[in-house]
């Protein structure tokens, strides 16, 4: 009896000292690959300029606010008349502020953040960095009534009267998303860093600078295709949504300066060029067109089954719309897709860090320039953030 006493007693010391064994053999190579991490970081990078912290993980509290603006500008032009009409909307939701944190090791984390403002739509953004690249991501989708309309109508190229100019509701929603990736490698990785200005992962301790090749991919639509908004529409050829994808090539610069221990300011510049342009446009077909006043009004009723009015017409000019009318239709929706011409876009950022022991503290802008053009149809969209972050290294 005391025997298999014994036994069992040995048995269950070996089983408790092979599962401590295991044990110690998975924290063994979890602080293996962490010091091969660590030893690979600093390795790539000059310590007299960059100094990769010995503590490696970083807890850093966000505020942060995004602002977009879209301006649609189309034109129509009256060759019988000599006449030119320029019209724009103006599309600009309440700026979008979140506040968050980011919980990462090195240059590699995860970061949530939780919306302060309403109708802002959604925004979500990521980013990781290393010592030669940078990642950065960010989407951003709202709706929004609140426009701003101006217009102006030219003879013989000159003005003709005074422009107009209001701010206003549509009758329907605008529907605008925007998609940025953006990478960028850096040629001197070894005395220069980005992430020591936007992310903290390491501390610039001299001013260098460097050459940096960037890379985008930018996809985007403005939607307004409700039929409510069909006078506008008519405007725009009855264009109702435009749908671009573009992918950016640029060779820019960027610079840290470090005025005094701790402190880095950066600046950079990257202007891009697009070396793939797809538009595609959907339309409608609409009972009625731009243009002037025909001098007899012969055109009678519209008629919804053959959808032609009563003089065997299928469209007549807006300008002959009587107010209180309620005769606007369309027929099916059509797409044309095209590549355009080269585009020149442009990133700007500014980033300012400081460090003390192991505190720190950043503020970062970045602004972004999207253009696209359809025939007399053009949409820039300006896009810019601003952030305050205070973070702790553990």
């Amino acid at each position: 009896m005391k025997g298999r006493i014994i036994i069992c007693c040995l048995l269950c010391t070996l089983k408790i000292s092979a599962q401590s064994d295991s044990t110690v053999s998975i924290m063994d190579r979890f602080h293996q690959l962490q010091q091969y991490l660590d030893n690979k970081a600093k390795s790539k990078v000059d310590p007299s300029y960059i100094e990769v912290p010995d503590k490696p993980w970083r807890v850093i509290l966000r505020y942060k606010e995004n602002g977009v603006d879209v301006d649609y500008k189309h034109s129509a032009d009256f060759p019988d008349t000599h006449e030119r009409i320029e019209w724009q909307l103006c599309f600009e939701p309440p700026v979008a502020s979140s506040i968050g944190f980011w919980v990462g090791y090195r240059g590699l984390g995860f970061s949530f953040a939780k919306s302060l403002t309403k109708n802002a739509g959604r925004y979500y953004s990521f980013s990781s960095t290393g010592a030669k690249y940078g990642i950065n991501f960010r989407l951003r989708r709202f709706q929004t009534k609140d426009a701003n309309f101006s217009a102006a109508a030219y003879k013989d190229g000159q003005m003709d009267g005074e422009p107009y100019d209001t701010a206003f509701s549509m009758p329907s929603p605008v529907w605008i998303r925007s998609v940025y990736v953006n990478g960028y490698y850096v040629f001197n990785g070894r005395r220069y860093s980005q992430a020591a200005a936007y992310n903290q992962s390491v501390i610039q301790r001299r001013s260098a600078g460097s050459l940096l090749l960037g890379a985008t991919w930018y996809q985007s639509s403005f939607d307004y295709g409700d039929i409510a908004n069909g006078f506008f529409m008519i405007f725009g050829d009855g264009t109702s949504c435009i749908k671009v994808h573009q992918a950016n090539l640029g060779i820019g610069y960027g610079y840290n300066w470090v005025p005094l221990r701790g402190l880095v300011v950066n600046a950079m510049a990257m202007p891009t060029i697009s070396v793939y342009n797809r538009v595609k446009v959907y339309n409608y077909d609409f009972n009625y067109y731009l243009g002037p006043e025909d001098p007899v009004d012969d055109y009678g009723e519209w008629d919804k089954e053959t959808k032609l009015w009563a003089n065997g017409k299928k469209d007549k000019p807006l300008t002959m719309l009587k107010q209180g009318d309620d005769d606007i239709y369309y027929g099916d929706e059509a797409s044309e897709t095209s590549y355009s011409a080269l585009q020149l876009n442009l990133d700007l950022r500014l980033g300012i860090a400081y460090n003390w022991s192991d505190y720190f503290i950043g503020l970062q802008a970045q602004y972004n320039n999207f253009i696209y053009k359809k025939d007399q149809t053009k949409i820039n969209i300006f896009d810019a953030y601003a952030r305050i972050a205070f973070g702790v290294r553990l």
